[in-house]
């Protein structure tokens, strides 16, 4: 069973998905070991979240040390008892390869969901399989977004540099919310400008015009992480 959360009618992924144990060997771009653990030794851990597959043959998938050996469905199961309470939406017009960056990204940083608006189909190879482990919630339009967000009394927030747009430096952003990012290039809609609550800015201060949603998302993501999660600094 997969754990990415689609809703009924989502088409299937471009990519198709592999085994648990087949998922593909990650490297260090040629400057270190294959990443993961080999197989398990024995006695195994008798416990249900363990996958005997991966204690059998190892794991090589991209998960933290705490996970390892873990089916899927144990390690979604754990991550949603600690979820974050943003939400992250992309606006997906025109085929956006960086919205696989976002999903990756609000993994990272463990957002509620990923709202994938407009066509359903996305580039997932950017996520790095992440998806898996991300729920996953698409929308026909940004009307149906903002619907969404309304009912369950959350604001949406746009992330684009707009005339009139408040700096996202000097703005305290909701503890719930969602961040909405438009496509690279032409950025929000004018459909999602007229929904959202507000839209904040992210300096600049370079040649370049805008930067692309994956690396907007990041920034927008961990200003909400420096705000409201707990994190345990080392000492």
């Amino acid at each position: 069973m997969s754990t990415t959360e689609e809703k009924p009618g989502a088409e299937t992924p471009e990519t198709p998905e592999t085994p648990e144990a087949a998922e593909p060997a990650q490297y260090d771009e040629g400057f270190g070991p294959e990443i993961g653990v080999g197989p398990h030794p024995e006695p195994w851990p008798e416990d249900e979240r363990y996958d005997p597959e991966l204690l059998a043959e190892g794991d090589r998938r991209n998960v933290v040390d705490e996970y390892r050996y873990w089916t899927r469905e144990a390690i979604v199961a754990d991550l949603d008892t600690r979820r974050h309470d943003f939400h992250v939406a992309v606006e997906n017009w025109g085929h956006d390869f960086n919205i696989g960056s976002v999903v990756r990204t609000a993994n990272a940083f463990l957002a509620k969901e990923v709202h994938i608006v407009g066509r359903r189909r996305w580039n997932r190879r950017g996520a790095m399989v992440t998806d898996r482990y991300q729920h996953v919630r698409h929308h026909p339009d940004t009307e149906s977004l903002t619907a969404w967000a309304a009912a369950e009394g959350i604001p949406v927030i746009g992330i684009d540099n707009l005339p009139g747009a408040v700096p996202l430096e000097r703005t305290v952003l909701p503890r719930r919310c969602v961040l909405l990012f438009g496509q690279e290039g032409p950025g929000l809609t004018d459909e999602a400008r007229a929904h959202v609550e507000m839209v904040c800015s992210i300096a600049q201060f370079g040649s370049t015009r805008s930067i692309n949603a994956g690396a907007a998302a990041a920034i927008a993501m961990h200003a909400w992480v420096q705000r409201y999660a707990e994190i345990d600094f080392p000492a």
